[in-house]
């Protein structure tokens, strides 16, 4: 009988964006791949989906319909290993695999960043600490994707078996790469912009955490410094209109373009000057990866994820998230100078080689063929118990 493997997440489309390598790796090894999220999308190598009614708020009743369809899942199939992801996939289904942990099953969770941190507000320490401490005694294996987040579960009373750090779910570089000069100002041309065009870019969803009003408001204070700047955002949210409403109360809404859902951003990112990113708040952002796999310097705020990839007046700068002047500063700085983003974008290229999917797939392979092992020890025991 095939070994099984259950992933866990919210929705169904964090799968598409981050693990289909892994995926794949467990079909290679002859494993049956389950899924289990919200969402109707078909994934390669999955032999079953699950599609469960999460949704990102706690206090939605269709979580608790989720939580027992769950527990109907792992019942059914006994998987050898559940790795769950994001907030409320990693909260539900270590509940739900409680059971299932005691017959055998190895319990995984990354966390995509801690909501407690260096500097959150006393409300996160007292809601999110007590919950991820609570629900570590379910954990088999904690992975946590910066080295902030790794040090306080480890210096933490955490009670997850393990602590592992492995940095992001890794990029595709092939995916993301520079262009030669030519290419460049011709695909320019094709998505309608010009050469002198001093282009920004930034995908990130529209919410309250991303903070895309900074680079609005620094924007706003380089209209005649930086005439040709175009700001490029990609992304939907719920306060998309709120920043097109900014734009226009600024003065900027002819600078600024919100480009929606975009699928193929590598076609924005190899044609951009500089790559900005604003948020308060990030575990280990594959954004500002692809960027710097394009070979682009980075203007970013501070926080623990931008902290992790983006070293100061090296690749790129980093500004508190509330200083709209600096920012703009900065801004001003890299736009008139050529040499400088050069520099920075070569630095970028650099940096990023570590965070590769094949580096990131060797190290989580590691995990994952750790509890492959404890299976096989637990298999041959039962079987010599049984021969009596």
């Amino acid at each position: 009988m095939k070994k099984k493997v259950l992933f866990c997440a919210t929705v169904d489309y964090h799968f598409v964006k981050f693990h289909l390598p892994y995926l794949k790796w467990f079909k290679e090894e002859g494993w049956e791949v389950h899924v289990a999220a919200s969402g109707g999308l078909e994934l390669p190598y999955v032999d079953e989906k699950f599609s469960l009614p999460i949704v990102r708020s706690p206090f939605r009743q269709s979580n608790l319909q989720a939580y027992r369809e769950l527990k109907a899942i792992m019942k059914q199939h006994h998987y050898s290993i559940i790795h769950c992801h994001t907030p409320m996939g990693g909260v539900l289904t270590r509940l739900a695999a409680r059971k299932e942990r005691k017959l055998g099953a190895h319990v995984l969770y990354t966390a995509h960043g801690f909501h407690f941190y260096k500097g959150a507000p006393l409300l996160h320490w007292l809601i999110y600490y007590p919950i991820e401490w609570l629900l570590s005694r379910y954990t088999d294996c904690l992975i946590t994707i910066n080295s902030e987040d790794y040090l306080l579960a480890r210096t933490h009373p955490f009670r997850s078996k393990t602590v592992e750090y492995v940095p992001g779910v890794g990029v595709d570089l092939e995916r993301f790469q520079p262009i030669s000069e030519q290419t460049k100002q011709h695909l320019r041309a094709a998505l309608g912009y010009k050469p002198g065009d001093f282009l920004l870019f930034y995908a990130a969803e529209f919410n309250k955490n991303k903070n895309q009003q900074l680079i609005i408001k620094a924007l706003s204070l380089l209209k005649t410094d930086v005439p040709h700047a175009r700001l490029l955002l990609a992304g939907e949210g719920s306060l998309r209109e709120w920043c097109m409403e900014q734009a226009k109360v600024y003065g900027i809404a002819h600078k600024v373009e919100f480009l929606g859902y975009r699928e193929h951003i590598e076609d924005y990112l190899k044609i951009c000057d500089l790559a900005v990113a604003s948020s308060f708040r990030e575990g280990l952002p594959v954004n500002v990866m692809e960027a710097m796999a394009c070979g682009l310097p980075l203007l970013a705020s501070k926080n623990r994820g931008h902290n992790e990839l983006i070293e100061n007046g090296q690749n790129g700068f980093i500004v508190n998230p509330r200083d709209y002047q600096l920012f703009a500063s900065r801004l001003l700085q890299l736009a008139h100078s050529v040499h400088l983003r050069r520099k920075m974008g070569k630095k970028s290229l650099e940096s990023v080689q570590r965070f590769s999917i094949p580096s990131i797939r060797s190290r989580l392979i590691k995990i994952y063929s750790r509890y492959m092992q404890r299976e096989a020890k637990v298999n041959e025991q039962n079987r010599r118990e049984e021969l009596g």
